[in-house]
């Protein structure tokens, strides 16, 4: 199959939250995932909060709910691991110079909301926020690296929350256009590639995180989501009017799954997991509701009061090219009695037996990611990224202080074979890829520093311990080689 395409964007991405530490520097302010405590594979992430007595509490950030009116915040005594994460805030030129020796085109990075409006609310943005990433951009331009940057990674300011639920009120839109607008003027010309808000499918699992939401509750989160709908389209007209050359995208995390046998209801339940993912992409990237996701709403009497005019908004504020996450697969059974014995990033199933699976359970599906690409690209017809792809492991230092990660480079090299055979095999548009945490960061699910993704590991350690060195793992020079090759040599 030889090279990839000529201009393809070989990559690697990051998220503020898992990356950026620096959590109260220079005048930001408290986001969402600041307030989630360390976990680790078999210990839930927390979040905290004080009641109107005083009491300072925490519960499990996934399936979170909070009935009384509580501030949630940061509090002594909790191990939040955001607040520090890799110090890319303090160590963006020397990040930036190893992601440029490794030779990526494209690095995937968020603005912090709460850097650029600490609370939300205010009016007047906070200059430092803005030159931090003045900075990060000239980095960047340096090395002719291409920013492709996030405008909501699960980082939405806690004030806004404390104020008024976050996403379950409209005013929310108002803040993000506000905040949009201010970055897009700032970075004019800087920033070509933007993706508005990620994995808007994680709402109905993990709505804290995605939402700010506190409460499973089926209505609020449906409300929650129209609101980032509206959003995401005025966010695309705003960039567009800012500069028409800029391409903005979606984001979804795509839960591929396979009928656990060749049962019709397997099949059928299997359809409507894909419509969990497809959901908001259909939305973002054809401009309307689709008939399923409505029909299921109104068989649970949940009621988005969609009006005409905001209808036009969705319509008119579609997306230029689409992108997704892809980790795994599983498999979908209707049978109550089968156990749900795999789970990953956001979604649960069924365990494959002919898949082996990561230290943390993540089944490793190379084949399937050609089956999302064709999946997603007969749907949209539109350019694709994969903007998250990588193996979450276990890594030791040598006694010599080298990093051995030959499980890495295996995963990786046989899902970008799987991508090739999806460009030249079956013709998907496939413009970029972006290796997932390609400097080690902390891990969304659990928040810890030992799920490592990286080509570049980083000493810090869950315990506290670590000096933040930066080292190039084994995996390190074969992705340079990877990229240097266009594709060619995996």
């Amino acid at each position: 199959m030889g090279k990839f395409p000529k201009n393809f964007y070989w990559g690697g991405a990051t998220a503020a939250n898992q990356f950026e530490g620096g959590w109260d520097a220079d005048g930001k302010g408290i986001s969402v995932a600041d307030c989630c405590t360390r976990g680790d594979v078999g210990t839930p992430r927390m979040v905290t909060y004080k009641t109107k007595d005083g009491q300072i509490l925490a519960k499990e950030m996934f399936g979170l709910t909070v009935e009384d009116e509580v501030e949630f915040g940061c509090f002594e005594g909790y191990d939040y691991p955001t607040h520090r994460a890799v110090d890319f805030y303090h160590h963006y030129k020397e990040d930036i110079a190893l992601l440029a020796e490794l030779g990526i085109k494209m690095f995937r990075f968020s603005i912090n909301w709460t850097r650029i409006f600490p609370t939300g609310i205010e009016d007047v943005p906070n200059e430092a926020g803005l030159i931090f990433y003045d900075n990060v951009l000239t980095e960047l331009e340096k090395y002719q690296i291409e920013p492709l940057v996030t405008l909501q990674h699960f980082e939405m300011p806690v004030g806004l929350v404390n104020k008024w639920g976050g996403w379950k009120d409209g005013r929310t839109i108002k803040a993000f256009e506000k905040y949009t607008r201010t970055v897009g003027e700032r970075y004019k010309g800087r920033i070509k590639y933007w993706i508005t808000i990620n994995e808007l499918n994680g709402i109905e699992s993990g709505p804290w995180g995605s939402a700010g939401l506190a409460t499973m509750d089926e209505q609020v989160i449906a409300i929650a989501a129209k609101h980032q709908f509206l959003a995401s389209a005025s966010a695309v007209q705003i960039l567009h009017e800012i500069d028409s050359s800029n391409q903005i995208g979606n984001m979804m995390a795509f839960g591929l799954g396979y009928p656990n046998t060749s049962n019709p209801n397997d099949v059928l339940q299997t359809w409507r997991k894909f419509n969990d993912s497809y959901f908001p992409s259909d939305v973002q990237v054809r401009g309307y509701y689709p008939s399923y996701k409505l029909k299921e709403y109104e068989r649970k009497g949940i009621n988005i009061a969609l009006t005409e005019k905001e209808c036009q908004l969705l319509n008119k504020g579609t997306v230029d090219f689409v992108t997704f996450s892809y980790y795994m697969s599983n498999n979908v059974s209707a049978d109550p009695n089968v156990i749900e014995d795999s789970k990953g990033n956001f979604m649960g199933g069924v365990k494959n037996p002919y898949l082996k699976a990561s230290d943390w359970g993540w089944q490793i599906d190379p084949i399937g990611l050609r089956v999302a690409l064709n999946y997603v690209y007969d749907r949209y017809q539109l350019p694709i990224m994969i903007v998250e792809n990588g193996l979450g492991a276990l890594d030791e230092v040598e006694e010599d202080g080298r990093i051995y990660d030959p499980y890495r480079i295996d995963y990786l090299r046989s899902h970008i074979q799987e991508m090739a055979k999806a460009i030249y095999e079956d013709g998907v548009d496939l413009i970029g890829y972006m290796a997932w945490g390609c400097i080690d960061i902390i891990a969304a699910s659990t928040g810890e520093m030992a799920k490592r993704y990286g080509f570049i590991y980083v000493d810090f350690q869950d315990d506290g311990g670590g000096n933040g060195e930066r080292f190039r793992k084994e995996s390190f020079s074969w992705y340079q080689n990877v990229i240097r090759s266009n594709g060619e040599e995996v």
